[in-house]
């Protein structure tokens, strides 16, 4: 037995290796959109009178709900109209809701008696 004969490796680039560095140099990146606060104002307002959060989202071309819920947040936080509207929102369901806490004392009160009458 001789010397053992050296292996020779030879390695190869992979084929799609120059277009994948490519690819990595060229990525953009993407624009922040900005909107106004007008846009902001409707878009929380549609929120506001019922519409739900994901189909406001969809509507107005928004990526997801958590842009429209910050849109809140900051609205209310400043005042203005978003935050009238929500207090006149809570000013009628207290009054709502009064009023029907009167109701159901009544309807209490009238089967208490007529419970009684039989």
């Amino acid at each position: 037995m001789g010397a053992p004969t050296p292996y020779i490796l030879v390695l190869e680039a992979h084929p799609l290796e120059p277009l994948m560095a490519a690819r990595k140099s060229k990525s953009k990146k993407r624009e922040r959109r900005t909107f106004t606060k007008e846009f902001k104002q409707e878009a929380v307002q549609m929120l506001l009178d019922g519409h739900s959060a994901s189909s406001v989202s969809k509507n107005l071309g928004l990526g997801n709900t958590n842009l429209l819920y910050r849109w809140k947040v900051e609205l209310v936080s400043e005042g203005g109209p978003v935050a009238e509207a929500l207090d006149d929102e809570v000013r009628q369901l207290r009054e709502e809701l009064q009023r029907t806490k009167r109701e159901r004392d009544i309807l209490k009160k009238a089967l208490t008696i007529f419970s009684q009458q039989e």
